[in-house]
């Protein structure tokens, strides 16, 4: 996978990474990527740290795979607690993906997937699967985390789960999905 923007996203220049400080591609999405990792820092408290962002993911389905994105994934205490997943345009119609996506990234459940388009926001609970909470500004924060620790199960996955997860994904995240998106690396 490549690390230049999409060919289809106009670029506008160049920005700091405000994670890293590598110096990366200014596009309309990425300004919407800073904008969450700020959200993550100063509103929910979490460690520059503890926040992996452009995460790559081999989703497997059978004999194909392919690699994806992950733009976020929060860690608490050596376990990833909290999955985001950026993308433009509606939320619902990826909310499935969103959770097929928590369920394969570690041999555990995240306990929150949260699907984004910068402006709005789903909180998925990664064992229900229900929506439990609506924008930006309801992100779970370090408090929510600490307190919920005890509750959270981070027992492995079954492989019956994680093999469904991983079609599901592939099949929202790959198939169907624009052949020259840079956030997508089919292997064959």
């Amino acid at each position: 996978m490549e690390d230049q923007p999409n060919p289809h996203h106009l670029v506008l220049g160049e920005l700091n990474d405000f994670l890293t400080g590598k110096i990366i591609a200014d596009t309309l999405d990425e300004r919407f990527r800073q904008k969450i990792a700020k959200i993550l820092v100063y509103d929910c408290g979490f460690e520059k740290q503890e926040i992996r962002g452009d995460f790559k993911l081999e989703i497997r389905a059978g004999a194909k795979k392919a690699l994806t994105k992950i733009d976020f994934l929060v860690d608490y205490r050596d376990k990833t607690v909290m999955m985001i997943k950026f993308a433009p345009g509606s939320l619902v119609t990826r909310r499935l993906a969103t959770l097929a996506l928590s369920r394969i990234i570690r041999p555990y459940q995240i306990p929150f997937a949260i699907i984004t388009n910068g402006e709005a926001a789903e909180i998925i609970d990664g064992y229900t699967g229900r929506v439990i909470a609506e924008g930006l500004d309801k992100l779970p924060d370090r408090d929510a985390v600490r307190a919920g620790m005890s509750g959270f199960s981070f027992n492995y996955m079954e492989k019956e789960v994680f093999d469904k997860a991983s079609r599901i994904a592939y099949a929202c995240e790959i198939d169907g999905a624009c052949a020259c998106d840079s956030d997508i690396c089919v292997i064959e």
